[in-house]
């Protein structure tokens, strides 16, 4: 699934959850890495030419984000992103944990 060690479960594969719908998030949310395997409900809220699906998903949290500065509150997976989204585009999203 990924060659690239996680900050939180470094190369293994047991740290992805069923189905792929995992999440790296920003230092906001990492809290001194609390924030493995911690679950987020994210839902497409808009973005343009209406991408949003209809739904929600849970994604479970597997990394820091390693970008700098990270493009998003919560960088999904691919499977994650495009189970809520139609298209590749930049989308605003609302998440609980």
């Amino acid at each position: 699934m990924n060659n690239e060690a996680t900050r939180c479960g470094g190369y293994s594969e047991d740290q992805f959850p069923p189905g792929e719908l995992f999440a790296a998030v920003s230092d906001g949310l990492w809290d001194n890495g609390a924030s493995c395997g911690r679950k987020y409900r994210v839902r497409c809220i808009s973005g343009p030419k209406r991408p949003c699906k209809v739904r929600s998903i849970v994604v479970q949290v597997v990394d820091l984000c390693s970008h700098d500065p990270c493009p998003a509150t919560l960088l999904l997976s691919n499977k994650a992103f495009t189970a809520i989204s139609k298209i590749d585009a930049k989308v605003n999203v609302e998440y609980a944990q």
